[in-house]
């Protein structure tokens, strides 16, 4: 009897060894599909197979998993979106072409395009942002001015808020139109720009499963203007009500754009009208959203992932009631990061649960304003926000590092 696998297109540093563990766990024999394997380290460290192909090439990964049915079961196929959204519809047309479960392809391109998403959601009524969409410069500038500054500039497409800056003034607004289109930031699609009302207020996030509601974080990022994730928190600190109307606001979402299979994660700020929605994201968020999820709640997103993905019944009940917090650790400077220290005795505060770099000494630092910033978490979890928020303190202050600026060009 064939060996039952499960396909994984492309890979995730931050996820990607959870859903090769979870593979493993559940019998299954995961095959990564990747335009470069080698640049997933935990490939090699699980021992997990992996085959090189061009994954921006949907005829090309159907001809490779033809040729995997010659030897294994596929029982599934799913993926890790990455800066590349369009790479999760690639695995909707995938699971369609081998029938197999997966996402509507149609839902989730509308989806990641974040001008159409705006357009789906306002036509179902759902709070947003007010928002225009621009091609030029001078279009940029005239939205900004219609909307009223302060406002937010992105691309309409991307993820990782990667071009996402916050501008508070007309030459902000220039200046960063003037970034995105003058050939230095790297564009997914033809470029184009959406403009947004910068809705002010805490960060909260919710994810779900099909069209269940499953968690609801609190989350911070580092001062604007850009937009860096700098800590996670759940369950979020909400009342009932509170609870209820972002719980109702997320089923619209979905609703609205379509998102009845697998998992999504809906971002919202809480402004003086309520929760107003920033983004709706068909997939399951990275980094370390799963873990403070299942630390909070028991509730192992990536294994019931994979289990809708193979077509048995996921299990979103939660097993019990935690907090669990991140911090990342984020450098305020370019340079050599030459240093680090203190991890092991972090490691070892009651209450912390993982302490990790992305990077090694010696490394360059070379900020971008996005998640890439990142280098480290840590990540904790007790009874309480209070006990939690008070561990994570403890282990970051004992954590240093330092980055050498690179010299003086005139040096």
């Amino acid at each position: 009897m064939p060996k039952r696998a499960l396909i994984l297109i492309e890979g995730s540093k931050g996820n990607g060894p959870l859903y090769v563990q979870a593979a493993q766990r559940l019998g299954l024999h995961p095959i990564t599909l990747a335009t470069d394997p080698a640049q997933y380290n935990y490939l090699a460290a699980e021992g997990s197979e992996a085959i090189r192909v061009d994954t921006s090439d949907l005829e090309a990964l159907i001809r490779e998993c033809a040729r995997l049915l010659a030897t294994y079961d596929i029982a599934g196929i799913t993926g890790f979106p990455g800066l590349e959204e369009s790479l999760y519809v690639t695995v909707g047309k995938l699971c369609r072409h081998f029938a197999l479960p997966g996402p509507d392809p149609a839902s989730i391109e509308q989806c990641c395009d974040k001008f159409v998403q705006r357009q789906l959601l306002a036509q179902a009524g759902v709070p947003m942002p007010a928002y225009r969409l621009a091609a030029n410069a001078r279009d940029v500038e005239g939205a900004a001015a219609e909307i009223g500054l302060p406002v937010i500039v992105k691309p309409a497409v991307g993820s990782g808020s990667s071009g996402v800056r916050l501008c508070r003034t007309a030459d902000e607004v220039a200046d960063h139109a003037t970034y995105l289109l003058g050939g230095t930031y790297v564009w997914q699609s033809a470029p184009r720009i959406l403009v947004e009302e910068f809705a002010q207020g805490p960060l909260y996030s919710t994810d779900t499963m099909g069209k269940a509601v499953i968690a609801a974080g609190l989350a911070d990022f580092h001062g604007p203007p850009h937009f860096v994730p700098c800590g996670s928190m759940f369950p979020a600190p909400l009342t009932d009500d509170e609870h209820a109307r972002i719980v109702d606001v997320s089923l619209s979402c979905l609703q609205a754009l379509g998102l009845g299979w697998g998992p999504t994660n809906i971002e919202f700020r809480w402004t003086r009208h309520g929760p107003v929605v920033i983004e709706v994201n068909p997939r399951l968020p990275g980094w370390t959203t799963p873990r403070l999820i299942h630390l909070a709640y028991g509730i192992d997103l990536i294994n019931e992932h994979i289990k809708l993905v193979i077509g048995e019944e996921c299990d979103l009940r939660a097993r019990h009631s935690r907090t669990a917090a991140a911090q990342f650790l984020v450098p305020d400077r370019d340079g050599i990061l030459d240093r680090i220290e203190g991890t092991s005795r972090a490691a070892a505060v009651p209450g912390v649960v993982d302490v990790r770099f992305y990077v090694a000494p010696d490394t360059p630092i070379l900020r971008k304003g996005d998640y890439q910033d990142m280098i480290g978490h840590v990540i904790a979890t007790s009874t309480s926000p209070a006990r939690t928020k008070a561990i994570l303190r403890r282990a970051v202050d004992i954590i240093s590092w330092s980055v050498t600026p690179f010299p003086a060009l005139d040096e």
